[in-house]
């Protein structure tokens, strides 16, 4: 019987942020009423930022926040369920809402909109810590030993 053993070696910041840039979806954790909440969202990476587009059903950033930033983390993968493999990205950093019209309108052109009704959220995120990991094959002789 074969032990099919995974490995998960850690990416490179970098590595991370191309991969992020890959996929249109990801989750966004924010805190709802002193409890963690977690949204799908669609995003996209622009000089060293990720960009969400966000349901405007959760406050995300609230008003009092908005102006120092509100703490978040943006998760997103590509999991093959079949192999076993894929890659998984997480990024934790202060979020500010894009609050100009004009560059809210050009984020949202390149963005999906999940909201009901069309009513959303245009998030910057400054990333502050990338973290990312690859689920690979292991090494199948290392199973076995």
């Amino acid at each position: 019987m074969s032990d099919q053993r995974q490995r998960l070696p850690e990416l490179a910041p970098a590595e991370c942020m191309t991969l992020l840039g890959t996929v249109p979806f990801g989750r966004i954790v924010f805190t709802a009423r002193a409890l963690p909440a977690v949204r799908l969202a669609s995003h996209l990476v622009e000089d060293g930022r990720v960009i969400v587009r966000a349901g405007s059903d959760a406050a995300i950033i609230t008003p009092g926040m908005a102006a120092a930033g509100t703490v978040v983390a943006y998760q997103a993968d590509v999991i093959d369920p079949a192999r076993s493999l894929g890659w998984s990205v997480t990024v934790v950093g202060m979020a500010h809402p894009v609050t100009a019209p004009d560059i809210a309108a050009a984020f949202r052109q390149g963005l999906s909109d999940l909201a009901d009704g069309g009513d959303d959220q245009v998030i910057a995120i400054d990333v502050g810590m990338v973290t990312g990991f690859r689920l690979a094959a292991g090494d199948p002789a290392a199973a076995h030993g």
